[in-house]
This record gives C-alpha cells, sequence and structure tokens, in this order.
C-alpha cells in the first residue's frame, strides 16, 4: 500500500531546497527534542546562538551549522537567514525570554518558530501579532498537542458528519497553581505559564474558543476543576491535578458528539465509539455489537524501527517543524501555532492569574468567531 502523502517523510538530503536557519538555545529540552527534528525538515542550519560559548559552539558542531555566536543581535545582523528558531528559558522576572528574541529576528526579516510559551501576557503576543503583520514575517509557536497524531485523528473523527456536533469534552492535565494571592508574581506561576499551553491548545483546537470559566481549588495539592464554557454553546471540564511525583499516565481526552464520542489515552490510544444503537435492555446476552458500528481503535505497534515510533514525531515535534517550514516555504500564514491561538491560551492564563475560586471570568464575547 501507498503511504498517504501527508504520513510520507522526506528525509533532510533529499530536499533541494531548504531555509537558512538560525537557532537560538542551546538546552536540554531543544538538544533531545528540536533540534533532532531537522533530520526531516528542509532546514540548513546556519548558526547557533546562546549565552554560554562552550554551549553554542558544541550545539553547532554536533547539530552540522558552520557558526555559533553568544549574541543574538550580532548573529541576525552577520548572517543571511529565512527562518529563527527560539527554544529559551525565563528571565529573572519570569518572563519568556523568547518574547524579545522573536520581536528582534522579526525585525531583522525573519520568520520565527518559538516554543511555548509564547509570551506571558495577552498585551505581549498583541505586540508580536502587530509586528508580524508590519514586516510580513509569520511567527507559530509550539503547540506540539495539536500536532500529535492521536489529536489530529480525534478532530478529523469530530469534524465529521457522522460525529455530530461537539457538546461536551474533558480533559486532564497535571498541573498544580498556587494559592490566587500569590499569581501576581510570574515566578510563583512559571510552571502554569508553561504548561497550559499544552490542554490549552488541545482545548482550543477541538472546541474553538471559551466564552467564560469558573474553576475549584484544592490547598493540599494546588490541583483544580475547571468549568468550561464556549462561544459554540458547549461545555467541558478541565482537571489539573497538582500530583507531581505520580508515574501514571499525564493526560486523558474524551470529546462527546451529538452521535459518538472519541476518547485519548495518554496521548497516544485512539477510541472511536461510533454511532450505534444499545442492545436491547434486559434481552441481550451479548454486549458484541456488529462489526460496522463497533468502536474503532488505534495505538502504535512500538516494535518496529518505523518513524512514527519515535518519539519526536507521536509527540508532534516533526510534524509541528514540518508545517511551520511549509508555511514559510509557499508563502502561507501557519494554520496550527498561530499566534491567535496563543492569545486565547493566553486570556486563560491571564484568568487564572486573576480570578477567584468559584467565580466565573468571562474571556470572549459569545457572539466571538471560532
Amino acid at each position: 500500500m501507498e503511504p498517504q502523502e501527508s504520513d510520507y517523510v522526506r528525509y533532510n538530503f533529499e530536499y533541494e531546497h531548504k531555509l537558512r536557519t538560525a537557532f537560538i538555545g542551546a538546552g536540554g529540552h531543544s538538544f533531545r527534542n528540536v533540534y533532532p527534528t531537522f533530520q526531516y525538515a528542509p532546514i540548513d542550519l546556519v548558526a547557533v546562538c546562546d549565552l554560554d560559548a562552550d554551549r553554542s559552539a558544541a550545539f553547532a558542531r554536533q547539530f552540522g551549522a558552520t557558526v555559533s555566536y553568544t549574541d543574538h543581535r550580532e548573529m541576525l545582523n552577520r548572517e543571511t537567514l529565512d527562518v529563527v528558531f527560539i527554544v529559551t528559558s525565563y528571565d529573572a522576572e519570569g518572563r519568556p525570554q523568547a518574547t524579545q528574541l522573536a520581536l528582534d529576528a522579526l525585525e531583522a526579516g525573519c520568520h520565527v518558530w518559538m516554543e511555548k510559551p509564547t509570551a506571558a501576557s495577552v498585551a505581549e503576543v498583541d505586540q508580536l501579532m502587530v509586528t508580524s503583520r508590519r514586516t510580513g514575517r509569520f511567527v507559530m509557536t509550539g503547540l506540539k498537542k495539536t500536532f500529535f497524531p492521536s489529536i489530529v485523528k480525534a478532530r478529523e473523527i469530530i469534524e465529521s458528519e457522522e460525529f455530530g456536533r461537539p457538546a461536551s469534552m474533558y480533559i486532564r492535565y497535571p498541573q498544580a497553581i498556587p494559592p490566587l494571592e500569590q499569581r501576581g508574581d510570574l515566578r510563583n506561576v512559571q510552571g502554569l505559564l508553561d504548561h497550559i499551553y499544552h490542554p490549552g491548545s488541545i482545548i482550543i483546537e477541538l472546541m474553538g474558543k471559551i466564552e467564560s470559566f469558573s474553576y475549584e481549588w484544592e490547598s493540599v495539592t494546588g490541583g483544580s476543576v475547571t468549568s468550561l464554557k464556549f462561544t459554540s454553546g458547549a461545555v467541558g471540564t478541565l482537571h489539573m491535578p497538582g500530583l507531581r511525583n505520580s508515574v501514571s499516565p499525564l493526560e486523558r481526552l474524551e470529546v462527546v458528539g451529538e452521535h459518538a464520542s472519541v476518547i485519548v489515552e495518554n496521548g497516544v490510544k485512539v477510541t472511536y465509539y461510533r454511532p450505534a444503537e444499545r442492545p436491547a435492555y434486559g434481552r441481550s446476552a451479548s454486549y458484541l455489537v456488529d462489526n460496522d458500528v463497533a468502536p474503532l481503535y488505534w495505538e502504535p505497534e512500538f516494535s518496529l524501527g518505523q518513524l512514527y515510533n519515535k518519539n519526536i514525531f507521536y509527540l508532534g515535534y516533526v510534524p509541528e517543524v514540518l508545517h511551520f517550514c511549509e508555511s514559510v516555504l509557499t508563502k502561507s500564514p501557519p494554520e496550527k501555532g498561530t499566534l491567535e491561538q496563543a492569545r486565547e491560551i493566553a486570556k486563560l492564563f491571564e484568568g487564572y492569574c486573576t480570578t477567584e475560586p468559584g467565580v466565573r471570568a468571562y474571556i470572549n464575547d459569545p457572539t466571538a468567531v471560532n
């Protein structure tokens, strides 16, 4: 069977045209998860920049760049670049360093791929949006969850006619939140800022904009349960347990539509409960239904040396980098990882930082377009 075009992967050396690329950041996360994606993307890594000169030089040698820098402005001035990748940390005040770095790269005429979080506030995302429009350069945030093959499949199912309109959803992602009186200092909510992009991106990708939310919070672990109302009229629940030392799977997602439901467990297991009539109540001797309406189930085999068994594929890293490269090469804005999506997540983050438990916060007009 021939592979589907969307699933067929080309190796770096097979691309005729590549994007001249610089990378700002030389940390463990980028070493494991982002630089390695370039093996499968049209990327020509020209330069690496990090404040640590030894790190910068080591990463340049490791990943094939010809030069390394410790000053990103010097790099942007000297090199002829198409795109800049940014994977950095936080400043002393708890703000993502990547926000200003992205602005500098845009002003230098480069398209930007940046790891989440995009920014610490809606206002800062707005600044990126204004600069992106003025310079004519794209900014894409690494919302890897929306590129999970499992989440892509879930969206395909949700958008099918037989599924019907999405009516409700549940998502679990572990993240403690400190007491409200501590949330005014970004350093105290760094974990929330860093991780709200994970469930937040899935929620917005599958259900659209959030109209309002309220949450209950417990002081034992900092866990919370949030009630969501979407501008579409659908409802949802975001469960963020505060327990951090558990070895259980982190995530679970369920979306229920008019006629069917889909569940994603542990980020890779997809179960689609298709429209079907239940066996006759009190009369049926078997729970088994006909094959043509039986649930469908997908899970990796994890045995073969296939690309889909590599975590940079099933965790969405390679797909998101390919999406960014395709956007730049075709001169068409990214459809996922957009600043508009980052802005919606920033609204949710700001809401948690300023809203008391039990109080409903409105972050979008119910007539807002999804």
